[in-house]
């Protein structure tokens, strides 16, 4: 049996018309908030919304209007944390101003990306905010930005692309936290990533992600400016899933030359190193030490705390929010606009070089 709502036609301006004894023209000009309506006119038509339980037909408003009251988001892993903390930074600023949000997740896949802004732009989104996935396969983002539209990336730049872009600066950090360990006495720092690459790192390497290769330009001129050798073999991209996470770390940690420190470029790759340093019976930080890129709750509960590289996330995520609205109400910026840095947060989870002979071979023998 069909229930009273699925019986129920939509209503119609035509209907919030009639029965507030106005002309069509009118009830659209008061629900839309546009035009010259007198107040008792507004008044009736409102009234008469309510009663109907009237609900605007957004596309059509927005081939009206002209907007949507929309803004799209494309991020590549909403499993990530790290992107979960910026869209809620994206979401409340957005609601503030009277946005909507919509978002879609690319598994940091470029085909996807450009399906995604496809759709987001047949839905007539007023802007979009995109972490790209490739910071070199951008044709659709400048295809985008040539067309008007309001576009902010977030998290990374794009080659050649001249838009407004909400970023850390990762070479720095990258240099601070690997001065760190060099400092500790590590000369052997392993570097965890899940970019896609079919090549093997090296120096000057053209990578597809700028915040990675930032990252890695940081590590290596910190090792140059020691005057030691970058640890090129330890750089372990690819790592896409827990299980090639596992063996990976596994691979750095138990080789004849191992890792006596191993960076995880996120939250869900450490996890997976934590697990598998415990799972070979392995010391954080006696036998090996360990840094990671963001700062969650759960770092700061597991035995030793970990060291982490905090980004101001949620503050991104609003700035970038922020940033696109001022061009869809085409504002001009007040002021610098921000800049945003991450911070090394030192806790337990690093220690000085273990000795080659410690610990590590014991484990390789069982």
């Amino acid at each position: 049996m069909s229930s009273d709502g699925a019986r129920r036609r939509d209503v119609t301006v035509a209907d919030v018309a009639k029965a507030a004894q106005v002309s069509k023209a009118q009830a659209a000009r008061a629900l839309g908030n546009y035009g010259a309506v007198s107040d008792d006119v507004r008044e009736r038509v409102l009234a008469a919304a309510e009663e109907l339980d009237y609900r605007p037909n957004e596309l059509a408003r927005s081939m009206n209007t002209g907007k949507s009251n929309t803004i799209g988001v494309v991020v590549g892993d909403i499993e990530n944390p790290h992107f979960g903390l910026a869209t809620r930074g994206i979401s409340d600023t957005a609601k503030k101003s009277g946005f909507n949000v919509i978002l879609i997740n690319t598994d940091e896949n470029t085909a996807a990306e450009v399906d995604a802004v496809r759709v987001l732009l047949d839905k007539r989104v007023d802007g979009l905010i995109v972490a790209p996935a490739s910071s070199v396969e951008t044709q659709h983002l400048q295809r985008v930005h040539d067309s008007g539209r309001p576009l902010v990336l977030l998290d990374r730049s794009a080659e050649g692309l001249a838009v407004e872009t909400v970023a850390v600066d990762m070479a720095g950090i990258s240099y601070e936290s690997t001065q760190y360990l060099i400092e500790a006495g590590h000369r052997r720092i392993a570097f965890i990533s899940t970019l896609r690459t079919d090549a093997a790192y090296g120096d000057g390497a053209r990578l597809d992600s700028s915040q990675i290769s930032d990252r890695l330009d940081g590590m290596r001129r910190a090792f140059e400016d020691a005057g030691l050798p970058t640890p090129g073999d330890l750089v372990r991209l690819n790592a896409g899933d827990a299980e090639s996470i596992r063996n990976i770390t596994r691979e750095v940690l138990l080789q004849p030359d191992p890792a006596t420190a191993v960076v995880a470029s996120d939250g869900l790759i450490a996890l997976s190193v934590v697990e598998t340093i415990q799972e070979l019976g392995l010391d954080i930080p006696g036998d090996v030490s360990f840094l990671m890129y963001d700062d969650f709750a759960w770092t700061r509960l597991t035995t030793p705390p970990l060291t982490v590289i905090a980004q101001p996330v949620y503050d991104m995520g609003a700035a970038a929010a922020a940033a696109l609205i001022r061009q869809i109400e085409g504002r001009a910026p007040r002021g610098a606009r921000p800049e945003f840095r991450a911070t090394l947060i030192r806790r337990g989870s690093v220690g000085a070089a273990p000795a080659p002979s410690k610990g590590r071979l014991a484990v390789q023998a069982g």
